[in-house]
């Protein structure tokens, strides 16, 4: 088994990357969200610890996240290649992740970083709309409605979500570039880092970059 981090801003389509490269035999998707919400509804040690913590308005703790990825490893041992999205998120998670493919004598692959301009992300992020009733997700660039502003299933107005807007989308690429940046930084100085032109609209590329990357 190995491990694959993926790297990217906001809006850089690993999410998307992602899901494609995890329909390919023996690999798995595994984000920080979906690893908490498979816990506590498994009601795993982990889970249930983390859940308390949660409930209490607090944020689960790098150990802590670290242990269910650790869960994770150990029931998914017959894969070949997962691909972990959300953690490392800094520095310090990804020294505690090392130690954790260590301790079970998993191989780190590499940290896949899909690299696009923050004028692209932002122009990505800015054009997405979502209906107002139902929830339809279009975008004015790529998948636009039949009808400017219109939602073409329930035929309800379309909006732009507040986390869309450009100054918060600004914003959250400033986040990223202070807290999740560095680890860029931390995989090319060790020599495990990969880059993929994320820039373009072409999946197929971006997907068979990967997979040359990956395997």
């Amino acid at each position: 088994m190995q491990i694959v981090v993926l790297l990217g801003a906001p809006g850089s389509g690993k999410g998307t990357l992602a899901s494609m490269l995890s329909k390919l035999p023996g690999i798995a998707h595994l984000s920080t969200g979906d690893l908490l919400r498979n816990a506590v509804k498994a009601g795993t040690p982990a889970g249930l610890e983390a859940k308390e913590i949660m409930e209490s308005g607090n944020l689960v703790p790098d150990t802590l996240i670290a242990r269910l990825v650790e869960e994770y490893l150990v029931s998914h041992a017959s894969l070949s290649t997962i691909l972990l999205d959300g953690f490392p998120r800094n520095v310090a998670q990804a020294d505690i992740l090392a130690e954790l493919l260590e301790k079970h004598e998993v191989d780190f692959g590499c940290a896949l970083l899909l690299d696009v301009a923050d004028e692209v992300v932002i122009r990505r992020i800015s054009g997405r709309r979502v209906c107002s009733a139902c929830g339809a997700g279009y975008n004015v660039d790529t998948l636009p409605p039949k009808k400017d502003g219109v939602c073409d299933a329930c035929g309800s107005a379309l909006c732009t979500r507040k986390d869309d807007m450009p100054e918060t989308v600004q914003h959250r690429l400033s986040v990223y570039a202070e807290q999740t940046f560095p680890l860029v930084e931390y995989y090319r100085t060790r020599g495990l880092l990969q880059v993929v032109d994320g820039s373009g609209d072409d999946l197929d590329a971006k997907v068979k970059a990967a997979v040359e990357i990956i395997q």
